[in-house]
């Protein structure tokens, strides 16, 4: 017998349907993460919801107008991506997560070619890392923004993925 109150509460259960369907593997997701449609090899992966989700934190963290330091950034981004792939680390599905780490970087390139503001300071600094006198002068006195100007070949010669290696940021799964 089931008591008067257990039986109200049971009652007052209701059945959400976005969470519990019948479907395939590959086109549901269980805590972040789902199966690939390989009947041969199925692998566990990250949804594309959980991505995204880390796409927005990662946006937050590397906001440009938070007037942060670099190191203050890769510090914060290097935080929450370590307690990101502690949760996610069981995936067998990389496929996604290699141009995330090239986002997260070009991401990081537009907060510095920010920080550096003025086309003077641009162009000393891509002098300093090693871009010639011609090429840094073009690329410093652009008229573009920071995300444009950060997929240019002279600001990634200026700073390389070494150099964000060297700051701190690493991605585990690379």
């Amino acid at each position: 017998m089931i008591p008067q109150n257990a039986l109200f509460f049971l009652c007052m259960l209701t059945e959400r349907t976005q969470k519990s369907a019948i479907s395939l593997p590959w086109k549901s997701k269980y805590l972040g993460l789902c199966v690939t449609n390989s009947r041969e090899n199925p692998k566990i992966r990250i949804h594309w919801k959980s991505i995204k989700r880390l796409k927005e934190r990662v946006r937050e963290i590397t906001a440009r107008r938070r007037g942060r330091s670099l190191l203050q950034v890769i510090g914060e981004l290097r935080e929450f991506m370590n307690g990101w792939w502690n949760y996610f680390g069981i995936t067998e599905s990389f496929n996604r997560l290699r141009p995330l780490a090239h986002w997260i970087r070009r991401r990081l390139r537009a907060v510095i070619w920010k920080h550096w503001k003025n086309r003077r300071t641009r162009v000393e600094e891509l002098l300093k890392r090693g871009v010639s006198r011609d090429y840094a002068v073009t690329t410093g006195c652009a008229r573009k923004g920071p995300w444009r100007m950060s997929r240019v070949k002279w600001v990634h010669i200026a700073l390389p993925d070494s150099y964000f290696t060297s700051r701190g940021l690493a991605f585990p799964w690379i």
